[in-house]
């Protein structure tokens, strides 16, 4: 550990985080990520720790955590819902006393928002990591100090694979199957250390959950583990399996986007970025080695990887050069964060109007396209939360229809697509509660569409190259663009 503090010092002073180095001396470095000022500088100490001493978990110095006195990385996992239930956990080896969490729940009690709950905490014994998913907390109790990115980046493949294996990584999803979750998490972590977290290789351990197969397994008793070794625990690379083979060769790329932004009423963009995916779908035979190359690339930020990129030829030449694993997985995530590179496609404009003493408003909005490369823009729905003295609202609109849920305070306008020939406008009255004051604030509104065939950041795939096979495959790319969080304030 003294040789990681030291890498992790040289991290911190080429960052120029010298305040922080003695700090990490002092009191460890999960104590120093908890003191350092902000969220953003907390990210900064932990990427340099990780940077520090990734290696060291993949390298042939991996022995350094694993000998005498080092411990296991991850304890003890546990599931707890928003309502602050413990609905799962899973212990290697001995059993960790589930009032750990207290700590977990008195950080989360000091949190204004579940997503401001600290990733690490620190307690007389034990680490507590986490990380927020699907309004589920994955909590994990480490008992010495472990590269604390490590542990995030493990706890977010856990539920991705749940996510793959059931359809969903909710609450309900996880009980219906506790079994194979407790096989999955068996296999996913052997004595605390990670092992196998690539879905293709799980799947061929674990069989997923179909209808069939939980009538036959109960009537049988058998299980869903597999009785043959993975062909991918055969090969070279640990995320393909060996021997893959297909009739017909394909490999397709989803390019989608999702804009984050926030516009005011006069329509200018207050906060703008956009955050963005390519999911692949390959099957392809043999072992292809490819490489993906983009016509723009520079306007990507924040890029990161699935584990078969070679990193070093993306810094180098910013192509995507990667062994494919076999089936779907996200070849990379990144954030388009230049305001200026952000297109807003849609404009609103509204007008929402209370009077003093008076019993009812008006609500008038007119949503139209505003760049939209030459595209269709569709699935438009407009959400408003109206304030709690509205009883109810009668609106005319010119185009797709409209609910209003009096118990709630929710209108929802289903809009469809847009037409630049006539555009939607939804206007009438609201009806308010009889004296009661005029609502302080008027409310504001969250926008969902997208557009097929766009990247509205610009980015576009050049080609795809293929290297290691002579058979020709079949080819394509299709790009969405998706609304994420777009709110237009009053």
């Amino acid at each position: 550990m003294l040789s990681l503090k030291r890498h992790l010092f040289s991290q911190l002073r080429s960052s120029c985080i010298f305040n922080l180095s003695n700090m990490v001396d002092r009191v460890g470095i999960f104590e120093a990520v908890n003191q350092a000022i902000s969220w953003p500088l907390q990210l900064r100490v932990l990427a340099a720790f990780s940077a520090s001493s990734a290696w060291v978990c993949r390298g042939p110095g991996a022995e350094s955590l694993t000998g005498p006195g080092v411990g296991k990385m991850i304890h003890s996992l546990f599931l707890i819902n928003c309502s602050g239930d413990i609905f799962l956990e899973k212990h290697w080896k001995s059993v960790v006393s589930q009032s750990v969490c207290d700590y977990f729940f008195e950080a989360q009690e000091k949190a204004a928002d579940v997503e401001n709950v600290p990733p690490v905490i620190s307690t007389p014994h034990h680490y507590l990591i986490s990380i927020y998913r699907d309004k589920l907390f994955f909590v994990s109790v480490i008992q010495t100090e472990v590269p604390p990115l490590f542990v995030i980046e493990f706890l977010h493949r856990v539920a991705d694979t749940f996510q793959d294996y059931f359809g969903e990584c909710s609450e309900a999803a996880i009980k219906d199957n506790v079994v194979i979750v407790y096989e999955l998490l068996e296999e996913m972590l052997d004595n605390g250390f990670p092992l196998a977290t690539e879905s293709n290789i799980l799947k061929e351990l674990i069989k997923p959950p179909t209808i069939l197969r939980s009538v036959v397994n109960s009537i049988t008793g058998s299980s869903n583990v597999g009785d043959t070794l993975p062909t991918g625990q055969l090969s070279n690379i640990p995320w393909r399996r060996a021997g893959v083979k297909y009739t017909n060769n394909e490999a397709y790329f989803d390019v989608v986007e999702e804009i984050d932004a926030i516009i005011d009423k006069s329509g200018s963009t207050v906060f703008a970025e956009i955050q963005g995916v390519i999911d692949a779908c390959i099957k392809l035979s043999g072992m292809p080695d490819l490489s993906l190359s983009f016509m723009n690339p520079r306007l990507l930020d924040d890029v990161s990887f699935h584990p078969c990129i070679r990193f070093k030829r993306w810094e180098s030449e910013r192509v995507l050069s990667f062994i494919p694993p076999d089936g779907n997985f996200r070849l990379i995530s990144y954030r388009v964060s230049s305001q200026n590179l952000v297109a807003i496609p849609v404009y609103v404009k509204h007008s929402i109007s209370f009077k003093e003493n008076s019993s009812c408003g008006r609500f008038d909005i007119t949503i139209g396209p505003k760049q939209n490369m030459g595209k269709t823009i569709e699935g438009i729905t407009v959400t408003v939360h109206m304030p709690k003295v509205v009883l109810n609202m009668n609106l005319t609109p010119t185009q797709g229809s409209y609910t209003f849920d009096p118990v709630t305070k929710v209108l929802t306008w289903d809009v469809g697509k847009i037409t630049p020939q006539k555009l939607p406008s939804l206007k009438g009255l609201v009806n308010l509660q009889s004296g009661a004051p005029k609502p302080e604030e008027n409310p504001s509104l969250n926008i969902q569409f997208k557009i097929q065939q766009l990247a509205i950041s610009g980015l576009k795939v050049n080609r795809l190259d293929m290297y290691g096979e002579k058979y020709k495959p079949f080819k394509g790319v299709k790009y969405v663009t998706k609304a994420g969080k777009f709110q237009v304030y009053y």
